[in-house]
């Protein structure tokens, strides 16, 4: 049964308050695998708190609404929901400790059809809690792969752009450790899926996978490192759709295409054991 358009189109999300320190700063860069390697000095200012920087990708758990979908008020088969994409505008860059606030709304509700689901699209604002200013915009888009058949729908996002068919001009490999779903969660993403073998099994996977986010943090290091020699502050965008889900644990290649406008970039992400892309349609751009 679909869950009614006009219910969740004006869900009412209470402002989110976000107190965070260098250890949650911390926190996030280890949940997406930086400091694997404890002799790389160029990881070591997102993981160690002298000279802290936060990965710019950590916007999308500040001021997070949490797995709202779960609420049985929402109508929501939950249980089939998948993150579909990621869209993160950077204004300003993040600071590794401070206070913001998160404002949520659901701002566009595609119908696919009856068997098809919806795809429904959050707009966050990260702002800083004392004086406003506008450090990130996110865009959320979620699968609802068990609804559909809406009374009302939206025209949806402008669609990204593929990868182009030519070689990457870099490719970056790097490692999940097996318990990174578990890890990463810490950051305010309590879906069972990504913890719980029986939920896992309900939604059609194996095992618990990794959050999609995980993932998208795990391109925004490899971008920084192959694209900006490791300055997070020059990252302004980052834009991607989940493709595949990644099962904690694999190594992913992550495939960098120079743009045709400078500090522009296309990527997309490989699990290499299983030859599948498990992010696609990257767009990063750099100051």
């Amino acid at each position: 049964m679909a869950f009614d358009y006009e219910h969740l189109k004006n869900w009412q999300f209470e402002p989110l308050y976000n107190d965070f320190t260098a250890k949650d700063t911390i926190l996030y860069a280890l949940g997406i695998g930086l400091g694997l390697d404890p002799v790389d000095e160029q990881q070591l200012p997102f993981v160690y708190e002298e000279g802290l920087q936060a990965m710019p990708s950590m916007a999308v758990v500040l001021g997070y609404p949490g797995f709202w979908m779960k609420n049985p008020d929402t109508g929501v088969d939950w249980v089939k929901v998948l993150h579909g994409e990621q869209r993160l505008e950077i204004l300003k860059p993040l600071p590794a400790q401070g206070r913001f606030v998160g404002h949520n709304q659901v701002v566009r509700i595609t119908d696919k059809g009856p068997d098809k689901g919806a795809l429904v699209v959050t707009e966050r604002e990260i702002k800083d809690a004392d004086d406003g200013t506008l450090y990130a915009r996110l865009h959320n888009v979620s699968f609802c792969r068990g609804d559909g058949g809406l009374s009302a729908s939206d025209e949806p996002l402008p669609g990204l752009p593929r990868a182009p068919e030519r070689a990457p001009d870099w490719v970056c490999e790097l490692s999940s450790i097996p318990q990174a779903a578990l890890l990463y969660r810490l950051n305010g993403d309590y879906n069972p899926l990504h913890a719980d073998p029986e939920v896992a099994r309900k939604a059609g996977f194996e095992r618990p996978i990794l959050h999609g986010l995980c993932t998208y943090g795990m391109a925004c290091h490899a971008l920084i490192k192959m694209c900006a020699d490791y300055d997070p502050q020059r990252m302004r965008r980052l834009d991607a759709r989940f493709s595949a889900p990644v099962y904690p644990g694999e190594r992913l290649a992550f495939e960098i295409w120079q743009g045709e406008q400078e500090g522009h970039f296309a990527f997309q992400a490989r699990a290499i054991e299983r030859d599948v892309v498990v992010l696609s349609h990257g767009v990063a751009e750099f100051a």
